[in-house]
């Protein structure tokens, strides 16, 4: 069997679902999530891609107090985490958002007040856990959402910025260590979360997004290599949003999502 379970913030994400499936052949996997007692579709996912044991746990993300119990207790379910990917997140209407600041402060805080307890959780543990011979790698999700914010969606925007930054210095913080953050940045992802809206240049799916991030955590292994990196999903995303940073604010204003 190999070493280390896999831990899945966000048992219900697209993206964090295809990424899990592709790294559980031969793990423990540990799905966590509201009502998790609904995730029978996925663990039975997780089940056909080969994984060992699937358990689930409660785990609500603005219950900031639990996040350490929660991963502390998939730890003693699973044992410690080779792969930790965070992929829960709400989308939020920005229209609601512009005048309802419950709804604008609740985006904010399961996009990133809720990231950044998880993250330092995370790293937190698993730096204390892992070895150089056996690392573990974190996995979170930024967007170029968060590159420039934009009229369309500059609260969804805002907490993606936020993160983005937290992510650079955290992974400043694990250089050199046994832990590797593997922060991706994609650009719009056709899924469930963006259902009903029109797709932006350079879309991705939820699949690609993973075969991405399990290409570069590979790509490491065959290297022998525990290194924290900035993934931009397509690559070529890099290029426009370079671009997007010197367009003139007046014309940016009325830019689209």
């Amino acid at each position: 069997m190999s070493s280390g379970s896999v831990l899945l913030l966000g048992g219900r994400s697209d993206i964090g679902g295809e990424l899990a499936a592709r790294l559980v052949a031969g793990r423990e996997v540990v799905l966590a999530a509201r009502d998790a007692s609904t995730l029978d579709d996925v663990a039975r996912r997780m089940r056909a891609a080969g994984a060992t044991s699937v358990y689930r746990l409660e785990f609500n993300a603005t219950d900031l107090d639990r996040h350490r119990a929660v991963v502390e207790q998939a730890i003693r379910l699973a044992g410690t985490p080779a792969y930790a990917i965070i992929a829960f997140g709400v989308l939020g209407d920005q229209r609601r958002a512009e005048h309802d600041e419950a709804h604008a402060v609740h985006i904010t805080t399961v996009d990133y007040t809720a990231q950044v307890s998880v993250l330092t959780v995370l790293a937190d543990l698993l730096t204390g856990a892992a070895t150089v011979g056996r690392p573990a790698t974190i996995v979170a999700f930024s967007s170029v959402a968060g590159w420039r914010a934009r009229r369309a969606n500059y609260v969804y925007g805002s907490t993606k910025a936020g993160l983005d930054a937290f992510c650079q210095g955290l992974a400043d913080r694990l250089h050199g260590g046994p832990v590797r953050l593997i922060t991706a940045r994609p650009g719009f992802v056709i899924g469930r979360m963006t259902e009903g809206m029109e797709p932006a240049p350079m879309s991705v799916t939820s699949s690609e997004v993973a075969d991405a991030i399990v290409g570069e955590i590979r790509s490491q292994e065959r290297q022998g290599r525990v290194r924290c990196t900035t993934l931009w999903i397509p690559r070529r995303l890099e290029v426009l949003a370079r671009v997007m940073r010197l367009v003139p604010r007046p014309v940016w204003r009325r830019m689209p999502r």
